[in-house]
């Protein structure tokens, strides 16, 4: 016999092709579970839920059941650092096991979606995530489908990686900060207690912290220091804007940086500076760090902090979400800001 559906008072000894859901008094989950054989006393309770017909009896060559799918997503979609669970309801979920960024590669995810019955949801590519996050879930949205669907997503799936997860690097970070008036102690620094609280939140430690006068010989003689002493992130701040007078992305440069960009489509931290000596990343940041609880500062450490390198083109995708909504209560990064 085909899979069919039954009146309920006629599935009686029959087995349930499907989970059967249900929701009352707080309770959502599976009344009843697939495979489970209808007995006279089920008849009540699945007519009370409004459940006038269920699924039973063997699925048709060539479809797949619901759950079947749903493992078969997950197996061609397994990450390091994170585990599934389930089926349940129909639904796999895919868990991290750690503390880092998931990557996405969202035009495979859009192919994989627009198969037809396929559907696959995650958090945002580039997400900072924390140990017991969920990351994605994958379900067939029809109780069956025809099998060829899941072979062409596993196609695509094995020619390219969907997700990844990736731990952060132990990072010893150098900072240089640069303003005459700090120098010459006529304001304090508040830069270094900020800067501190954000690296705090990543392993590694911070190798030195370097202030400088508005001189770009000795801002320059700073890093060099700090890179001898085992920096292998240099954070500068103080002098990032375009004025003549600012020394800092001048210095930067002089370094021998291949700088990607000196200003990111992206608010508060439009003047932020990317750039790279050799294999150590360099942040110039703009002093709204110092003022404002979330900067394109805070989007952009996750990525260095896992080691992947940033790219030109990664900086232009922050203007798609780049606009900081300025809540009154921050609660970054579970918003709109910095997706790319």
């Amino acid at each position: 016999m085909s899979m069919k559906k039954i009146k309920v008072e006629d599935a009686v000894g029959m087995a349930l092709g499907h989970d059967i859901t249900a929701m009352f008094d707080g309770f959502k989950g599976p009344l009843f579970r697939r495979g489970h054989v209808i007995e006279e006393e089920d008849i009540p309770k699945l007519l009370d839920i409004g459940k006038k017909t269920v699924f039973a009896g063997d699925i048709d060559p060539g479809m797949l059941h619901e759950e079947d799918c749903a493992r078969a997503l997950a197996d061609m979609t397994k990450i390091e650092g994170a585990h599934f669970e389930g089926p349940s309801e129909g639904k796999m979920l895919l868990v991290s096991d750690i503390k880092g960024m998931l990557k996405v590669d969202t035009k495979l995810l859009k192919k994989i979606n627009s198969i037809g019955d396929i559907t696959i949801t995650t958090l945002p590519d580039h997400y900072r995530v924390e140990e017991g996050d969920r990351l994605a879930s994958m379900r067939i949205v029809p109780l069956f489908t025809d099998k060829a669907q899941i072979d062409e997503a596993e196609k695509l799936c094995a020619a390219s990686h969907l997700l990844e997860l990736l731990p952060y690097k132990d990072l010893k970070s150098g900072i240089i900060i640069t303003g005459s008036e700090v120098y010459e102690g006529r304001i304090k620094d508040r830069f270094e207690p900020v800067v501190r609280k954000k690296l705090s939140y990543f392993p590694g430690s911070i190798t030195g912290i370097k202030i400088c006068d508005d001189d770009m010989q000795m801002i320059i003689n700073a890093a060099k220091e700090l890179m001898e002493e085992g920096a292998d992130f240099l954070i500068f701040t103080g002098g990032m804007s375009v004025d003549p007078d600012d020394l800092t992305p001048g210095a930067i440069k002089a370094l021998g940086a291949e700088i990607l960009s000196h200003g990111v489509p992206s608010q508060p931290g439009n003047m932020t500076l990317a750039a790279y000596i050799g294999d150590i990343p360099v942040l110039g940041v703009p002093g709204a760090a110092i003022s404002l609880p979330t900067t394109i500062f805070d989007v952009l450490l996750p990525q260095i902090f896992t080691g992947l390198k940033l790219t030109k083109e990664d900086l232009i995708r922050l203007g798609d979400g780049g606009l900081c909504q300025m809540c009154s209560n921050c609660h970054y990064p579970n918003c709109t800001f910095g997706r790319y």
